[in-house]
């Protein structure tokens, strides 16, 4: 069962990652990077990883991704996707994508390390109720500081990114 639910997450995992690299919109391309960051983070709670995921989709999926959509928001987008990044055809670039994974599945067919083992027992999760304790009672006035700290910054952000009228 464990192991339907890796492959599945792994699966579009991936398909997300080709997805990223091979959409002509950049918003379609922020859209796939967030769904792969939520499928990874979907792999670390199978893996027994909880504080792990939630860092994954707090750090990765929150933060970086309202980042990226900033900085597209700011750049021209029609502009952008009339640009190719490689000129030419993408065939070279799509062989060796296929070449390599090719590589990857045989090492992964050959490897022994990828039987079904059970997952590794919860030996942590005293040391993340602690860290919890700490984070939420001990720090809450610097972790609230620093979200009022990256909420002035974002606004610092559309203020210099609106365009003057006129």
């Amino acid at each position: 069962m464990h192991q339907g639910f890796f492959l599945l997450f792994a699966t579009v995992s991936v398909v997300t990652a080709l997805t990223l690299v091979l959409a002509r919109n950049p918003v379609h391309s922020a859209l796939a990077l967030m769904a792969c960051f939520l499928q990874i983070s979907a792999i670390f709670v199978m893996l027994g990883a909880p504080l792990l995921a939630v860092i994954q989709i707090f750090v990765y999926v929150g933060a970086i991704m309202v980042l990226f959509l900033f900085v597209i928001m700011m750049v021209d987008v029609r502009e952008a996707v009339l640009q190719r990044f490689m000129p030419g055809g993408n065939l070279p670039a799509l062989a060796l994508l296929v070449l390599l994974g090719a590589e990857m599945v045989v090492l992964v067919l050959w490897s022994d390390r990828f039987t079904a083992t059970p997952p590794v027992a919860e030996r942590g999760g005293d040391a993340i109720r602690d860290l919890s304790k700490a984070l939420f009672s001990d720090y809450l006035l610097p972790f609230e500081v620093a979200s009022v700290i990256l909420l002035a910054a974002l606004v610092g952000a559309i203020v210099l990114a609106r365009k003057e009228p006129g």
